[in-house]
Formats: structure tokens, C-alpha cells, sequence
């Protein structure tokens, strides 16, 4: 019983650290898809698609 707060604190600190990294994942990648939005609006393409 003495190491519960600990615990339970390492646990929820966990946690948080992995919901902030998953947001900053999603977060990361709709800006990647309207920067490619923009460019493919601009008229350069993926290289990808040449050949």
C-alpha cells in the first residue's frame, strides 16, 4: 500500500505522454496532408507519380 500513489501516478503520467504523442501524431499529419494539398494546388506534384 505504500507505493499505490506511485504507482497509480506512473501509470496516469504514462498515459498522458502517450495521448500527448498520438494527438501530436494526428496533429502532424493533417498538416503534412494540407501542405501536400497546397503544393498539388500549386502544381508540383509527388515525384511518385512521374515516369
Amino acid at each position: 500500500m505504500t507505493h499505490t500513489f506511485f504507482i497509480a501516478f506512473s501509470y496516469i503520467l504514462t498515459a498522458l505522454v502517450i495521448l500527448g504523442l498520438t494527438l501530436r501524431a494526428v496533429i502532424d499529419h493533417r498538416a503534412q496532408v494540407r501542405a501536400l494539398a497546397d503544393l498539388e494546388s500549386r502544381g508540383i506534384g509527388r515525384r511518385s507519380r512521374r515516369g
